[in-house]
């Protein structure tokens, strides 16, 4: 995640405030320093650091802590707040009809994006359309088509016209049962004054209500540059960050967003359609000071859940919660999980494994989990009806034979064996339970930073 390392060196930091009841002018210089270094790691703009700085100096050292509160908890509250101030506020989407024009340098992730907004907002309800207006770059209108399919979303785009203003004005004719429109356009490898002048007629054609400037992670202070002249030329209302799946440190964006005084609106991370979120500053923040996002977990856990319901409609997510938990029921929970995206982003939403904490991981760590998974799906191919109803009913012969079919130890069949028994005791425990009693669960979960052992959880 992008200052993925500002989150790692302040939960140290923070670290060595426990069991303190009063904070000192050297334990806060020290939380500072980190958050300094941290962010101009991160290329954001030395002046928005300083600022920073001077502010959670000040409000650690005057404020009083809320009766109780340690000191470790009053720092991370004020840089938590902090924090979430200096991202910003995110960019107002509206879920109603709406045109959205794209801008941005070439390689930054414009046509990904847009396949990719246009998936969320599929997922809303809502019917978007690409339009496609790319003609300067080789690939373009084949990419982008590729992409549409993908996100199973409208689309139109010429490949053999050389007139991007003409493609964008047909394009929102012929895609005028749309609900949202998003117009892709050309980038270059510079800011160029023909990609300026190209933005600008466009724009006048498509009269878009919003314009977003789409930046890539690793951008750096070259952001400042771009985001004044796209602002200048067409305006920017938001930024989508894009790539924040790789090392980019993300910082610039940062910049982006204050030189323009603009907001965050989406963050890009994956190559699938799937791999987009809204910003919300809140979240972010958590996320990174690895206080997790329980909202955003559970949107993720719904939605792989109805996915995974749609490839297989005799199956109902609520059967987990009454009845008999079946190894039926755990390979969906398996393939729930996968459709809810890289692991690593999983248990960073998780309250007490992110910010950080997972790079305390091995580098494999999370390649063994789903190698694990994959066998646990080669084993249970390999068992019969029957077994796969009552797997208590699986004895010695049964788990060698199991084994010699799907070519896994026999240790890796009874590894599932008693995963499944702790899931189905975990499920044992949720049965009965209410809506409040689910809430007080998640909110206990958050307040002590710890995941949960059973169903999702259960399988890390």
């Amino acid at each position: 995640m992008v200052l993925d390392d500002l989150g790692s060196s302040l939960r140290g930091t923070l670290d060595t405030l426990r069991g303190k009841s009063r904070i000192s002018e050297e334990d806060v210089d020290k939380v500072v320093k980190e958050i300094q270094r941290s962010l101009l790691q991160a290329d954001v703009d030395v002046d928005l650091v300083m600022d920073l700085s001077e502010s959670i100096t000040e409000r650690s050292l005057e404020e009083e802590p809320p009766g109780g509160t340690s000191a470790r908890d009053h720092v991370l509250r004020i840089v938590y707040e902090e924090l979430v101030g200096l991202v910003g506020d995110s960019t107002p989407i509206p879920l109603e009809e709406q045109t959205i024009m794209l801008a941005g340098l070439q390689g930054s992730g414009k046509t990904t994006t847009a396949a990719k907004m246009a998936w969320w907002f599929s997922k809303k309800g809502l019917r978007p359309a690409i339009v496609q207006t790319d003609t300067f770059r080789p690939g373009a209108y084949e990419q982008a088509a590729e992409m549409a399919d993908r996100a199973e979303v409208d689309f139109y785009g010429e490949p053999d016209s050389d007139d991007p203003v003409q493609i964008a004005r047909d394009g929102l004719a012929a895609t005028a049962d749309a609900d949202v429109h998003i117009v892709d356009t050309a980038g270059r490898h510079a800011l160029e004054d023909d990609l300026i002048a190209e933005i600008e007629e466009i724009e006048g054609v498509v009269e878009p209500d919003r314009s977003l400037l789409v930046l890539d992670a690793a951008i750096g202070q070259g952001a400042k540059q771009q985001a004044r002249q796209f602002d200048a030329s067409v305006g920017i209302d938001g930024v989508a960050i894009t790539k924040l799946d790789g090392t980019a440190k993300g910082g610039g964006s940062l910049t982006a967003v204050n030189e323009t005084d603009s907001t965050i609106a989406f963050l890009g991370s994956g190559e699938t359609v799937q791999d987009i979120e809204r910003f919300e500053p809140d979240s972010f923040i958590s996320r990174l000071l690895g206080m997790g996002d329980l909202k955003q977990l559970t949107e993720r856990v719904e939605r792989a859940m109805e996915e995974t319901q749609d490839d297989d409609e005799d199956w109902d997510p609520e059967d987990l919660m009454k009845g008999e938990f079946t190894l039926h029921d755990m390979q969906k929970q398996m393939q729930a999980m996968d459709n809810m995206g890289p692991l690593d982003q999983v248990m960073d939403m998780i309250p007490g494994m992110g910010g950080g904490l997972m790079d305390e991981l091995p580098d494999d760590a999370m390649d063994v989990t789903q190698e694990r998974m994959r066998g646990f799906e080669v084993i249970m191919d390999s068992m019969t009806e029957a077994e796969m109803a009552d797997p208590r009913s699986v004895g010695a012969s049964q788990i060698r034979r199991i084994a010699r079919g799907s070519g896994q130890p026999e240790d890796r069949v009874r590894e599932l064996l008693d995963q499944h028994k702790m899931m189905a005791q975990t499920m044992q425990q949720f049965q009965g339970m209410g809506d409040g009693d689910m809430q007080r669960m998640m909110s206990k979960m958050q307040q002590q930073g710890g995941g949960g052992g059973g169903g999702f959880g259960g399988m890390f």
